[in-house]
């Protein structure tokens, strides 16, 4: 039962003492109930961090530089609450402008303005390339966005993915000689409006570079 010799003492003194015998046994398995649901949480933490080294070495990142050409697109800038709030953007564009015709190919990406991480009023620009000419609506501008060269990568699946490819990417950057040049953005190949499934999900990471 794993008592220590000097409990063992003391329970051979009270063996004819049912109560006292009682209480041993009781407290010694109230001590290894704790011991076992501690193990437990532990073992969890174990299988939770094998789970990510293996899911981290299975992520393969490949960044590329590519310039991304002049392009038309509808644009909407906001400052929403958190960054998961970013489909209200999509929701205005699409509800001001329900004749959009599409470009071909389609770009749509979502521009992070901040210069750093925040946990709150999140500035984004989401845009779209389209085919034609539009007016300008109360939140949606048309206008032809410049040049870019970026280092890019492509990833495939769920969003929780991301935070590993732009360290990715920002490493990269740093070893190859090139910094930073205005905000990054995702472009979203295959996304929600796509799919209901994460796993067929296809986000490019651009970061502009110089």
């Amino acid at each position: 039962m794993g008592f220590a010799l000097a409990d063992i003492i003391k329970i051979l003194d009270s063996y004819d003492d049912r109560e006292k015998m009682d209480a041993f046994l009781s407290e010694r398995q109230k001590e290894l109930s704790k011991i076992s649901k501690e193990t437990e949480y532990k073992l969890m933490l174990l299988e939770t961090a094998r789970k990510r080294l293996r899911k981290e070495q299975n992520m393969s990142f490949d960044v590329t530089v590519k310039t991304i050409p002049e392009r038309y697109a509808a644009t909407v800038q906001m400052v929403v609450p958190h960054y998961e709030d970013e489909g209200m953007l999509w929701n205005t564009m699409m509800s001001e402008c329900r004749n959009l015709v599409p470009a071909d190919p389609c770009l749509a990406a979502a521009e992070f303005l901040d210069s750093e991480y925040k946990e709150e009023n999140v500035e984004i620009i989401a845009w779209m390339t389209v085919s034609g000419s539009y007016n300008d609506t109360e939140h949606v501008k048309f206008k032809t966005l410049p040049e870019v060269k970026v280092a890019s990568c492509i990833i495939k699946g769920s969003y929780d993915q991301m935070g590993e490819a732009y360290a990715t990417v920002a490493s990269w950057i740093k070893a190859n000689g090139y910094k930073m040049n205005g905000p990054m953005f995702n472009i979203y190949h295959v996304s929600p409006a796509h799919t209901q499934n994460p796993d067929e999900y296809v986000t490019e990471a651009c970061f502009p570079i110089e």
